[in-house]
């Protein structure tokens, strides 16, 4: 059996043996971050549904037998890539994400597997570089006048709706039920990744971000629950299969995120960047979005998996 075919059928029949298979029946319209109600079609594929001309997507399988997990560019995903149980269409019309514990990643020097997509401004066109500060990245504007005009955009907002469905409920006490949901990456680094974990013994979910100085550890901001591997029930905190929404964004040196649910207020994090370096003419940004399972130590067939109602993406 492919290595492709043997992570499909894994995924697939952990997928159908868990009461978070994909299909859910939502009681009241769902609404994206700005309050205004969503409508998908679920005949349709993702990108029929999303704008993902400027996105490509790394998905945990290796058709080409390299060691390292397949990237398609955003042309290819445009026209209307679904691998299911990897990345499809739901039957609510959500755009899955889903990675088991075992499989490829993207690079020798990760060691989680992914479903997520990273933005391309260039979105298709070719000839501008991936890497670097070209027209498809972008900076802060708190970078160089110089650097500022070469790059595709200057600072950015990032807003999502979705639901978490599945985490990891397998492996060591630091790993288990951690799935990354959204990130801003720059060269190296990442000035923040967006978590969302819940414990197998606990009912509900925390919510909390990391922010990674290019010089120095990583700085953690809970912001519903806790982050700690023994945190207790939270009732507050965010079940599986329940839509909400976040909104990243960078505007000079201060980051932003905000948690937005339906009825409640706005939980708000503001960060202060102007010392972690990210304004440095060497530093370019862009978005990830879809799920960066963070457990490599569950059973193979354990897995992560949200659906996104909304993805959006700009700059100034």
């Amino acid at each position: 059996m492919s290595r492709p075919t043997f992570i499909h059928n894994l995924l697939l029949s952990a997928i159908c043996a868990t009461s978070a298979f994909i299909g859910l029946a939502h009681a009241e319209p769902i609404t994206n971050s700005r309050g205004e109600v969503i409508t998908l079609d679920p005949s349709k594929k993702p990108s029929q549904n999303f704008d993902l001309s400027d996105w490509s997507i790394s998905l945990p399988i290796d058709t080409n037998e390299d060691g390292i997990a397949d990237n398609v560019p955003e042309t290819y995903l445009s026209k209307g890539l679904s691998v299911e149980p990897l990345f499809y269409t739901a039957a609510d019309g959500g755009m899955v994400f889903a990675a088991p514990v075992k499989g490829p990643k993207t690079s020798k020097n990760t060691s989680y597997t992914r479903a997520e997509l990273r933005e391309m401004l260039r979105a298709g066109k070719t000839s501008v570089g991936v890497k670097g500060i070209t027209k498809n990245n972008w900076v802060f504007s708190s970078a160089r006048r110089q650097v500022r005009k070469k790059a595709g955009g200057v600072d950015g907002v990032l807003e999502a709706t979705l639901a978490v469905n599945h985490v990891t409920t397998t492996g060591s006490a630091k790993q288990v039920g951690r799935v990354i949901i959204g990130q801003i990456h720059a060269t190296d680094d990442e000035p923040v990744r967006l978590y969302y974990r819940k414990l197998p013994n606990n009912t509900h979910g925390a919510i909390y971000i990391a922010h990674e100085p290019l010089d120095g550890d990583d700085q953690w901001y809970d912001m519903i629950g806790s982050r700690a591997s023994n945190a207790k029930n939270d009732e507050d905190g965010v079940l599986l299969d329940e839509v909400f929404s976040y909104r990243i964004e960078a505007k000079g040196d201060l980051l932003t995120v905000t948690i937005i649910r339906p009825g409640k207020e706005d939980v708000v994090q503001e960060v202060d960047m102007s010392e972690s370096g990210y304004n440095k003419s060497s530093q370019y940004m862009y978005f990830k979005a879809g799920v960066y399972n963070q457990n490599n130590t569950g059973e193979d067939n354990d897995f992560v998996q949200a659906t996104f109602y909304q993805l959006d993406n700009s700059h100034d």
